[in-house]
């Protein structure tokens, strides 16, 4: 098969060694996936209380308490700056698969508006805008799905049934 610029012509030892980054880079993701279920910040209350504190609450289980301004800024730095760079990198390797221009492009953008709106939606959540905990949620969920998404179309077209490729 004749090099296209399409991922399913790319030489084996390329597409041996992006399938190997993007399996290990889900493996990453889904274990802070797992961390955020173990914080139990997977729903609205627990987005709130794992910023904010439930100290108030005498019968929890686990007390949290409100994060500091410094550690807040850390978090959001460090998200933002790392997950951009992931989804930058899983971004310009979708660019390469056979698929429609405005569903590539969709998973190219979208997961860098979904983490804006995440971590800026926690900082906001963490500032008394107590509604932004649905925003958090709902764009965590949306990025996780584009992630997923882009993640199972290259990893299909590297070592899925081989296409005919024009």
């Amino acid at each position: 098969m004749k090099y296209n610029g399409l991922l399913q012509t790319f030489p084996k030892e390329l597409k041996l060694f992006i399938g190997a980054f993007v399996i290990v880079l889900s493996i990453g993701y889904y274990t802070g996936l797992s961390f955020v279920r173990n914080t139990e910040s997977h729903h609205p209350q627990g987005i709130e209380e794992n910023y904010l504190g439930n100290e108030e609450e005498a019968e929890a289980l686990v007390m949290k308490f409100k994060k500091g301004k410094r550690e807040m800024l850390t978090i959001i730095h460090t998200h933002i700056l790392s997950m951009s760079f992931i989804f930058f990198l899983l971004g310009g390797i979708l660019y390469f698969t056979r698929l429609n221009r405005s569903l590539k492009l969709f998973l190219m953008i979208e997961p860098f508006i979904s983490l804006l709106l995440t971590f800026g939606g926690i900082y906001l959540l963490w500032t008394g805008i107590l509604w932004f905990k649905y925003i958090v949620m709902i764009s965590g969920i949306l990025m996780t799905l584009s992630f997923s998404l882009a993640s199972l179309i290259i990893l299909f077209q590297l070592f899925g049934r081989k296409a005919e490729v024009k």
